[in-house]
């Protein structure tokens, strides 16, 4: 059964960090022990749809995290 959370993955990935939280999500799954983000299709709807949530939070985290290190290096190198 093919999700429709994943038929426009590509859509998903867009914008300035795109690699990066594709990056991201791809570890997410893969400590979870999906070899990849399409394997999440062979699962029930439901279950895909958590998972996708989940590694999306925990992405978005991370991008956030790396985004106030940057802007912290930042202020402390500009005195600002």
């Amino acid at each position: 059964m093919k999700s429709d959370l994943l038929e426009d993955e590509e859509s998903i990935f867009e914008g300035p960090e795109s690699a990066l939280e594709r990056m991201l999500i791809e570890s997410y799954l893969k400590d979870k022990g999906f070899a990849s983000i399409k394997e999440l299709s062979k699962l029930p709807k439901d279950e895909a749809k958590r998972l996708m949530m989940e590694a999306c939070r925990y992405a978005s985290l991370k991008l956030a995290e790396v985004e106030s290190t940057d802007r912290f290096q930042k202020d402390i190198h500009t005195g600002g």
